[in-house]
């Protein structure tokens, strides 16, 4: 069992910056690919970042230039640095972790509100 604790989130102007941080504890060893999802008001739950566990990242088009996922092995913490944060960033941030194992499992943290005022 991996366990996932995002913090971090709050209400920032347009044009400002946000840092999410995810611990992870319990079967850390197990874990593979991590990431950062959100969810907006009335709509679908959408990627925003990967981190694969050697550092190989990826990023929905709506965030590449602003945002910055990065992860420390050592602290079993994954991070998402926000800047330039515009109102249609406004959701609820997921973080996510996968292991690294035959059959992969997922697991969800229970997510952080960035609310981004104009």
């Amino acid at each position: 069992q991996v366990q996932l604790v995002e913090s971090g989130g709050g209400l920032v102007q347009a044009g400002g910056s946000l840092r999410l941080s995810c611990a992870a504890s319990g079967s850390t060893f197990s874990i593979g690919d991590m990431g950062w999802y959100r969810q907006a008001p009335g709509k679908q739950r959408e990627l925003v970042a990967t981190i694969s566990s050697g550092g190989s990242t990826r990023y929905a088009d709506s965030v590449k230039g602003r945002y910055t996922i990065s992860r420390d092995n050592a602290k079993n913490t994954v991070y998402l640095q926000m800047n330039s944060l515009k109102p249609e960033d406004t959701a609820v941030y997921y973080c996510n972790a996968y292991t690294a194992t035959i059959v992969r499992l997922q697991y969800w943290g229970q997510g952080t509100q960035v609310t981004v005022s104009s």
